[in-house]
């Protein structure tokens, strides 16, 4: 299915809320699996750990562990786990009952060598791309951590890189690595060629403080986490600034049934000032599947936060051609 001409996009409201303090702590990306599972990595202060969970706010337990400084997960067909752990400087993966399958990289900077490693994507062929963060460069392997091929820097020129965190292919085979430092999103061919760049340091629209997460959904859209400014925004694939996401969280299932049980905690939020507790606290890992759901990361408040996008697929004869001075306002 190729993409839409363009979009009519008619809402992306917020859906609902997976997780708690004491299951989901510090969440800083997600991995999606098969039949509503997801898997949350959690990365806690002395050990980083797997949790399984089901979008229906069901707790399916721990499903891995050997984890130090964890950073971003992802699945394969067959629901197998890899995982980056930048304090271990190498990549581990298990199965989805968290059974270890092994581990590879090695900390250096030569090829196939790894200093600090912090997202990864798989390509439609499956082979992982890795955010090298401390060598300032992305590099591809085989699924089993064979080397095929590397590009990057330290700079802010284009191709260049300062701490790059999360990435994400898309569908065509093109690579966006959130360049962390530089507080922009690059895209890239599948080889390395740049194609182009966007954000700068700011917090207006538009602008990032330390972008962590990355994703983008069949449509071409782009999603990126804007840790630093508590929220993730949405570009389009030219790419052009649509809207952003502030956190609208609710209490989710399982921490009503926690809160049922509790009186202490019932009377504390009974005196509390509920306004800024629905707000993203430094949104780690960005999500999205084939309904639509955006799945975000909300580390600061031991959370999932889930948003539903809303957009009809328009043809050429249904969607003008570019207007010189764009506003919703009629006269």
């Amino acid at each position: 299915m190729g993409r839409p001409y363009g979009l009519l996009r008619a809402g992306f409201p917020f859906y609902k809320t997976l997780g708690m303090r004491r299951l989901t702590n510090f969440p800083i990306d997600i991995a999606l699996g098969k039949e509503g599972c997801l898997y949350i990595l959690c990365r806690n202060r002395d050990a980083s750990s797997i949790r399984k969970y089901h979008i229906d706010d069901k707790d399916l337990g721990t499903v891995g562990r050997g984890l130090t400084w964890a950073v971003a997960i992802i699945a394969d067909s067959e629901e197998n786990l890899y995982v980056s752990d930048e304090a271990k400087h190498c990549i581990l993966s298990f199965d989805k009952d968290g059974k270890e399958l092994g581990k590879w990289g090695e900390h250096g900077d030569g090829d196939g060598q790894l200093n600090g490693p912090a997202g990864i994507a798989f390509d439609a062929e499956e082979n992982i791309y890795v955010s090298d963060s401390l060598n300032h460069r992305v590099q591809k392997f085989t699924k089993d951590g064979k080397f095929i091929s590397k590009w990057g820097r330290f700079g802010d020129g284009e191709g260049e890189f300062n701490m790059p965190w999360g990435l994400t292919v898309d569908e065509l085979g093109d690579v966006y690595v959130a360049d962390w430092r530089n507080d922009r999103v690059q895209k890239f061919t599948c080889d390395g060629e740049f194609i182009f760049a966007f954000g700068k340091s700011g917090s207006g629209n538009g602008e990032l403080n330390r972008p962590t997460g990355v994703a983008v959904d069949e449509h071409g859209d782009i999603y990126v986490a804007d840790w630093g400014n508590d929220r993730v925004q949405l570009f389009n694939s030219e790419p052009r600034y649509v809207q952003k996401f502030l956190g609208d969280a609710t209490l989710s299932k399982v921490a009503i049934e926690y809160m049922m049980t509790n009186a202490g905690p019932n009377r504390l939020r009974d005196m509390a000032d509920l306004e800024p507790q629905k707000y993203f606290r430094r949104p780690g890992g960005v999500a999205v599947n084939g309904e639509g759901l955006m799945f975000v990361a909300d580390n600061g408040s031991y959370r999932v936060q889930v948003y539903q996008k809303q957009a009809i697929p328009l043809t050429e004869e249904q969607f003008s051609a570019p207007r010189r001075s764009p506003t919703l306002h009629q006269e």
